[in-house]
């Protein structure tokens, strides 16, 4: 599982970014300073940061340095600004992209998947069960045919093949589903949502052996799980 650094002082972009990031998959740390970030590199190993340029005790630039120092991993800017003369200092000192707020959650994503595959820290692929997904492409094949599932649906996969040692609650995956929109997902949408993955993805949905449901608690990934 990849894990994301966020260094974003805007409270309410924060918590919808932390929510689309979790998910997707990713574990999220987050840093609403300067200070809080450069304290926050001593310690945990990051895989991307994404890095807003203007923060409340300097800039994002002088952050993006640091990180390349310390843990070189690829930083992508979020930024207010969509000047050039930004744009251009951002990749002049190291950074890997940047994205202009506000910006859509599909592009961000899309953007956080060719940061990482060029950085080659992410796990590209994950089977079970004759199962197939490829998460740099989003392609998921059953059988060796391929599987079209709507972006909830592959949400929610996800979040299986991300914990494949944990019994998810249904309040975690509730929790984990926070659409992008900023609407809940709620527990009738779920168990449809539930049964409409395993109709796709099952060779027998009515006896599922990817997804299982854990009587009284909630569901967990059946055994056989391997990524790349």
């Amino acid at each position: 599982m990849s894990q994301i650094f966020l260094v974003e002082d805007d409270k309410a972009i924060a918590k919808n970014l932390v929510l689309l990031l979790r998910a997707e998959g990713f574990t999220v740390a987050h840093a609403s300073t300067r200070a809080e970030a450069l304290g926050l590199l001593g310690g945990d190993r990051f895989d991307l940061a994404l890095v807003d340029i203007s923060l409340p005790d300097g800039n994002g630039f002088s952050v993006c340095t640091e990180i390349k120092e310390k843990q070189d991993i690829p930083v992508i800017f979020l930024t207010a600004s969509g000047d050039e003369a930004s744009v251009v200092t951002g990749l002049n000192i190291g950074a890997d992209d940047y994205i202009t707020k506000p910006f859509r959650p599909r592009e961000l994503m899309a953007r956080i998947a060719a940061a990482l595959r060029k950085s080659k820290r992410a796990p590209t692929a994950a089977e079970i069960g004759g199962l197939f997904v490829d998460t740099a492409s989003g392609v998921v094949k059953k059988d060796g045919g391929e599987v079209f599932l709507s972006a909830l649906e592959y949400r929610l996969l996800l979040v299986f093949l991300n914990n494949p040692k944990s019994i998810l609650t249904r309040g975690r995956l509730l929790d984990e589903l926070w659409d992008a929109a900023g609407e809940f997902v709620n527990d009738n949408t779920l168990t449809v949502y539930i049964k409409r993955l395993r109709e796709k993805i099952e060779s027998d949905p009515a006896n599922p052996r990817i997804i299982l449901t854990v009587r009284g608690t909630g569901y967990r990934l059946g055994g056989g799980h391997a990524s790349e």
